[in-house]
């Protein structure tokens, strides 16, 4: 009486993959989290007064949009308007390897948390994935109707989120390389996606002034994060998760509880749009890339100004903390990636 179980399983696995052996990632949302390791571990806030910019890399033909660092290893990828990515060694900046193949500007790239892979967005609206092995694209999804701003990889790295242009933000199911889900709520462009560490609680900044937080094992808003006057631009977890920060095309930086869902404070960085921040891994610390070409570091505990990074010949587009939290790496409209150290 077995043989009937056997053969509706088949039929499933046909069903979902085309008679492929792909499993569908999607159980690594469904199915209980990782522990978040740096609920065990306390950190010094980055030295960002003593930092200055040790290294300029002419990295590219056009403006560099973003970065992503390797989760262990000194590497860095840039995303630019050249249409290419570019991987580095760092801290001498050794081309490793350049991607090519979007038909538009790269606007997000992200590394997968094993460093395997490599996922990136454009405005080809696409959304590419890249084999190290052969460099090059093995999987193009195209289910996006515009530009992609962002990428994202989910802790587990078998999910992948992908914001754009189009108001949606869609989940991909990558062994089985189909789009899952499309979160809809948003009125306007969702600018970037950013995964609470450790969860499958996904935020989003969205050109229709708000910062929303979705459950995507239900494809829900659960959290909508209201008070920016202007285009929220970036959104980005402290590594604890406990706190969300958004940035606005008025300059606005506003740090939000997640635990309580309010606003813990607004920080003006000036007149000009605030782009990508980053925190450090102690989350006292929090960056911020300016169109006014400079970096503004921000003491997250009362809002006060630290230090301004000067070095950018033009607008600062992403800065990210390294994983020791010992540098800083920005990129920007002057073609330039820097290493502040």
């Amino acid at each position: 009486g077995g043989g009937g179980g056997g053969s509706s399983a088949l039929d499933a696995t046909a069903a979902a993959g085309g008679g492929s052996k792909s499993k569908s990632g999607w159980s690594t949302i469904v199915g209980p989290q990782p522990k978040n390791p740096y609920e065990d571990l306390e950190f010094s806030p980055a030295a960002v007064k003593l930092m200055a910019n040790q290294k300029t890399f002419k990295g590219h033909l056009l403006s560099v949009a973003s970065l992503t660092l390797h989760p262990t290893k000194p590497i860095l990828v840039t995303a630019s308007d050249d249409k290419t990515w570019k991987m580095w060694h760092i801290p001498n900046g050794d081309l490793i390897m350049a991607g090519e193949g979007h038909k538009d500007w790269v606007a997000g790239v992200d590394f997968h948390p094993m460093g395997s892979s490599l996922a990136s967005g454009g405005g080809d609206s696409t959304v590419k994935l890249w084999d190290f092995e052969k460099q090059k694209c093995s999987v193009t999804l195209s289910d996006h109707k515009q530009a992609v701003w962002s990428v994202k990889y989910h802790c587990l790295g078998e999910v992948l989120a992908s914001s754009s242009l189009d108001h949606t933000v869609r989940l991909w199911d990558l062994p089985l390389a189909k789009c899952k889900m499309a979160l809809r709520g948003h009125v306007d462009s969702v600018n970037e996606v950013s995964w609470m560490p450790y969860t499958v609680n996904l935020a989003t900044a969205s050109s229709d002034k708000t910062v929303s937080v979705w459950d995507t094992r239900s494809g829900l808003c659960v959290q909508t994060y209201y008070g920016h006057p202007n285009s929220c631009n970036a959104v980005v977890f402290n590594a604890l998760g406990t706190s969300l920060a958004s940035t606005d095309s008025d300059g606005l930086v506003k740090l939000w509880d997640t635990r309580m869902v309010s606003e813990i404070m607004t920080v003006s960085t000036g007149k000009h749009p605030a782009n990508k921040c980053s925190f450090d891994r102690s989350g006292q610390v929090l960056a911020v890339a300016s169109d006014d070409g400079k970096i503004k570091t921000f003491n997250t505990s009362n809002g006060d100004l630290i230090i301004e990074l000067s070095g950018h010949e033009d607008a600062v587009q992403a800065v990210i903390f390294s994983q020791n939290g010992k540098s800083i790496i920005s990129c920007g409209s002057d073609n330039t990636f820097r290493l502040w150290q």
